[in-house]
């Protein structure tokens, strides 16, 4: 069955350029940064989730505490009984699934020796127990991590987050975050709520981010971003043709069946977001073709640009996750080997502008993409096909779309279209909340 994707139409981008402040935003005097604020901005949902979905807390940080060891000795009742189901009873203060691991790690001693949780335990062992602090007792730790800083004064800071650099601390990924990074570089960072984090990029998506380095910065920005004056201007590369340029309007929400992934939804979990574009080449691949777009935000859903761009049938290159072909001709495309090795989705957020929260002036930013993905760009030959006349196609053209610049749908006959549901996804979460 295939998606009618009206939630796209190929409108016009808005003008150019970085909106100023509204005036009632330049007139506030410096005040806390309330949990609503947090709560409200589109760009930091779900910073600091687990697998399933929950998000962290979002101000003081954890406090790692001293932990006792403990013991027991197995009386006639326990005789028999599995050791981790005995002491999740008996030490009910801890999770059975942090006993076990403490039992893993060899942290639970029976007469002085490991034993698996599995084992039984006998009438007058002793067990001695040395706690181990859980993983994320250690998220909000200063840690040496290199950062490319791109800007910094007592304000913000710009940063060109690196491929694979996870943002802030989640489940799977409790140290060598961009957070740990700031805070050893900035120590008074630990006194704002995510270190001064406001928005965040996705594990595997490079380019530009900016950072709150006071409270009063950190307002300014979180209310920037919810009055939509940060502009973000993001590359990407997709399978598939797309039109010059369009706008994406659909409302994006987890995925209820599968809680590491975002989807379009319908309902009143779904919030709005619109990603705007223009595509800047396109070239043959294999069966099908391969499109270069600039793409502008107007809200900054988790996971946006790649949740679009699958959601139309263009997924983006190496995603991992949201690659699964959801429209006629791109099957074909995603089993093309790419012109170089690239392992991670072709995203990068090239340029950042703002207003600067201290001056007031209008302030942007620039990072080109980085080594790995200008070379996939370069293997590509944009600029070679640049002109070329494209011939048929088995992607998307015009005639699927109706008066309207509503995408319409094409027929039904392509030979391949009934494998279409054997394409499943095999890909993980971000472990940056998603993991």
């Amino acid at each position: 069955m295939k998606n009618s994707a009206k939630h796209y139409s190929p409108t016009p981008q808005p003008k150019n350029g970085i909106a100023g402040v509204p005036r009632e935003r330049e007139r506030l005097a410096p005040a806390e940064l309330s949990q609503s604020d947090l709560d409200e901005t589109d760009e930091i949902d779900d910073l600091g989730g687990d697998e399933s979905g929950a998000a962290s807390p979002a101000g003081a940080m954890p406090v790692q505490q001293d932990m006792m060891p403990l013991s027991l000795e197995v009386d006639s009742a326990a005789h028999g009984e599995r050791l981790d189901k005995l002491l999740a009873r008996h030490f009910n203060e801890f999770s059975r699934s942090r006993i076990q691991q403490w039992i893993e790690d060899g942290a639970v001693r029976v007469d002085g020796e490991p034993r698996r949780a599995k084992d039984s335990v006998q009438m007058g062992q002793r067990i001695d127990i040395q706690p181990q602090a859980a993983p994320d007792a250690q998220a909000f730790t200063a840690e040496d991590v290199p950062l490319d800083v791109v800007f910094e004064d007592a304000a913000l800071v710009v940063i060109n987050k690196p491929a694979g650099l996870v943002v802030h601390p989640a489940a799977g990924n409790w140290g060598g975050t961009a957070l740990n990074g700031l805070l050893h570089r900035y120590p008074a960072a630990a006194s704002l709520p995510r270190a001064g984090i406001v928005h965040r990029l996705d594990k595997e998506t490079s380019g530009l981010m900016v950072v709150a380095r006071t409270l009063t910065a950190q307002t300014d920005l979180v209310r920037q971003l919810q009055a939509r004056t940060v502009k973000r201007t993001y590359l990407a590369l997709v399978w598939g043709t797309t039109p010059e340029r369009g706008t994406i309007d659909a409302p994006i929400a987890r995925d209820p069946r599968e809680r590491t992934r975002m989807a379009i939804v319908y309902t009143n979990s779904g919030k709005p977001s619109r990603t705007h574009f223009r595509t800047l080449g396109t070239v043959p691949l294999g069966r099908s073709k391969v499109s270069f777009v600039e793409c502008k935000l107007e809200t900054g859903r988790t996971h946006q640009i790649r949740v679009h761009f699958e959601s139309i049938g263009h997924p983006l290159l190496g995603d991992p996750v949201y690659h699964k072909a959801t429209q006629r001709g791109q099957r074909q495309a995603i089993r093309v080997p790419l012109p170089v090795p690239f392992t991670r989705q072709a995203l990068h957020a090239y340029k950042l502008g703002l207003v600067h929260p201290v001056t007031g002036r209008k302030i942007s930013w620039e990072a080109p993409p980085p080594d790995d993905l200008q070379a996939l760009i370069d293997a590509l030959d944009f600029e070679g096909h640049a002109g070329a006349d494209d011939g048929d196609e088995e992607d998307w053209n015009a005639s699927n779309y109706d008066a309207d610049g509503l995408y319409i749908g094409g027929t039904d006959d392509d030979e391949d279209d009934e494998d279409d549901d054997d394409d499943e996804e095999e890909g993980e979460g971000d472990g940056d909340g998603r993991r």
